[in-house]
């Protein structure tokens, strides 16, 4: 992936480090990924929830403000980010323009062990997620080498679609379908409403795809890219993470789809570059 030719993002912030959740005081890591995942999965909460549920669990009493933001200029990750997240800036911009209407930019915020955003405390265990109540994506930039050394997904593709699937949340989120989705779950059994989590999640994945289209169509992808992010999407699918973490799969509990199921809408976008491919609400989500 040809990252440095790609325009270089205004929108990322990085904070100072925080403390980390965990125990006795030493970060989940992405291991805690998937004990976090499945803990939601089981209990039909979302990740987020037992996050903030683990975290006041070691809360010492002593209640600590996010840093303020900054930005450091001398770390390659940081600027492997600005530059990716300028692409999707770039992708979404035409699109948007195409269809007549204005692309908001999300804010990126690379933070260290833990953050506050608008949607509660998280930590580094968390993993990447979006925040739809401040419009930005957050990420512990560690996560990059647990994705390579654990999840066995190293290249700049596989860390570069991460991205680009939480800003398919954001694309989701100016679109009004997250907040469809979400209306929508309050009404629902936690079977259901876990079904269309999957189904929106897996729209991600795929405008992520789109994402990834604009790029190749611009030079900016080598041959072997479209494989690293499939490696990504695979090992994070929900029954490879309720098999790797001892548990059996449970379908009825997935809340991002089968690794199957990710990997082939991710590829569904990669393949058309057409966001009207990725409507995954009315019809099969299966490959």
């Amino acid at each position: 992936m040809r990252w440095k030719d790609m325009r270089e993002s205004d929108n990322v912030e990085e904070q100072a480090d925080s403390r980390s959740f965990g125990v006795n005081g030493r970060r989940l890591g992405l291991g805690g990924v998937a004990i976090v995942v499945v803990l939601g999965l089981v209990l039909g909460k979302s990740p987020l929830e037992i996050l903030n549920l683990v975290a006041g669990s070691y809360d010492t009493g002593t209640n600590q403000q996010a840093a303020p933001a900054r930005t450091n200029t001398n770390s390659e990750s940081l600027q492997f980010v600005k530059h990716t997240l300028g692409d999707t800036e770039d992708t979404w911009q035409a699109i948007f323009k195409q269809h007549g209407t204005i692309y908001q930019q999300p804010k990126l915020v690379s933070f260290h062990g833990a953050v506050q955003s608008a949607c509660g405390n998280a930590s580094a265990a968390m993993g990447p997620f979006y925040c739809p109540a401040d419009q930005k994506v957050y990420i512990d930039l560690t996560f990059f080498d647990e994705l390579h050394r654990k999840y066995a997904a190293p290249g700049d593709f596989a860390q570069a679609y991460v991205i680009a699937h939480e800003v398919g949340h954001h694309v989701q989120n100016l679109l009004g379908i997250s907040t469809k989705v979400h209306t929508r779950q309050q009404q629902l059994n936690s079977v259901k409403a876990n079904a269309l989590s999957v189904r929106l999640e897996l729209q991600a994945d795929c405008l992520a795809g789109v994402w990834g289209y604009s790029a190749a169509q611009r030079g900016l992808l080598d041959a072997n890219d479209m494989e690293e992010a499939l490696r990504a999407a695979n090992a994070i699918g929900d029954d490879t993470l309720q098999r790797n973490a001892g548990h059996a799969v449970v379908p009825d509990a997935f809340t991002h789809g089968s690794s199957t199921q990710r990997m082939a809408w991710f590829k569904r976008g990669m393949q058309t570059g057409n966001i009207q491919a990725c409507n995954t609400f009315d019809q099969s989500i299966d490959p």
